[in-house]
């Protein structure tokens, strides 16, 4: 059974409680919002300071101000478990950010069944790093029942959002997943993009919180997937060895996958556009039509102002590049060779 992994987040930005006493030692002019302003001005142990006593007091801004620095090490030495317990304080009180931080940070701490009701919070308004991560447990069947068109779902609602490991994730899918399956998650992808166009637009960063957007507290590292290992030729009179798993996919019974007729030698970089999408679901679509034809290649989706573009490849020639649209074209799509 095909195995993701979803890559350790850097450590460098990983994310106890204070007694109630302690709320008489902060300064008397502690105010929140004067230490948003000291942290975007770079003083962050003085917003550390103008946040403690509110944090201590139950303010959720400041609870969730308080986990950021812990979780960054700003103001303060990075201590992922104080970050995580300012994260659960303000995401019990209805902090949305706090809510999307705490799931993930549950998640870092291998405690996946606890994060699981939290990431669902997350992903129902379209955060893109709970998609990566619930629709990565999904595919697992890790800590939660395994349900691949619905991680086929949350994937490409990730990788539309433009999280450049969510669409490297989607290709890696693309290998495994059946098309009656992908078919299925590609439709509830569409299904949820609707959802979301029809909710009301989401609140505006509360004015006490300071923003995620400098540095992702909970950003999932890029991982590029990894070309999956041929088995050796088995030797004559003797048993083959067992074909080696793939790096980071394991414990798969995926569709067993044609040797390519033409591989790509070092070098070749000649590609074929399959079309280009208004809707990057779309693009999905007409890579499960054509995917059976394009034997040996591997799908990317590039944005390119408001379409995707549907590229496949490497091929080692023009040649090859050629017979791989014509086979393209049998099968009703359009294809345009694309020199290195």
């Amino acid at each position: 059974m095909a195995r993701f992994q979803v890559v350790a987040m850097d450590k460098r930005i990983l994310g106890a409680i204070g007694m109630a006493a302690l709320a008489v030692a902060a300064p008397a002019a502690a105010d929140v919002k004067t230490g948003v302003d000291a942290w975007k001005a770079g003083d962050y142990r003085a917003a550390v300071e103008q946040w403690r006593g509110p944090a201590i007091a139950g303010d959720a801004d400041a609870e969730f101000n308080l986990g950021q620095a812990y979780k960054l090490g700003r103001g303060v030495p990075v201590d992922p478990a104080l970050a995580e317990s300012w994260f659960r304080k303000a995401a019990l009180q209805g902090h949305l950010q706090a809510e999307d931080n705490y799931g993930l940070a549950l998640f870092q701490a291998d405690r996946k069944s606890e994060a699981v009701p939290w990431l669902e919070k997350s992903v129902a308004r379209g955060e893109p790093r709970a998609q990566l991560v619930l629709g990565t447990m999904l595919f697992n069947g890790d800590g939660v029942a395994k349900d691949w068109p619905r991680a086929y779902a949350l994937m490409t609602r990730a990788s539309q959002s433009g999280l450049q490991s969510a669409s490297q994730t989607l290709s890696q899918m693309d290998q495994y997943i059946s098309p009656a399956d992908r078919e299925r998650g590609t439709a509830m992808a569409a299904q949820y993009a609707a959802q979301a166009k029809a909710q009301p637009a989401p609140a505006p960063r509360r004015a006490g919180s300071i923003a995620n957007v400098d540095v992702p507290p909970s950003r999932i590292a890029d991982a590029a997937p990894r070309p999956m290992p041929r088995p050796a030729a088995p030797m004559t009179h003797a048993a083959p060895s067992p074909a080696p798993r793939p790096p980071v996919i394991a414990h798969a019974s995926p569709e067993p996958r044609p040797a390519p007729v033409h591989a790509a030698p070092a070098g070749g970089h000649w590609r074929v556009q399959l079309g280009a999408f208004h809707d990057a679901g779309n693009a999905q679509v007409q890579w499960a039509k054509v995917r059976g034809r394009m034997t040996g290649s591997t799908p990317s989706y590039e944005k390119a102002g408001a379409v995707t573009r549907l590229v496949a490849g490497p091929f080692g020639s023009r040649a090859d590049a050629t017979r791989a649209c014509a086979a393209a074209k049998s099968a009703g799509s359009a294809c345009v060779v694309l020199a290195p």
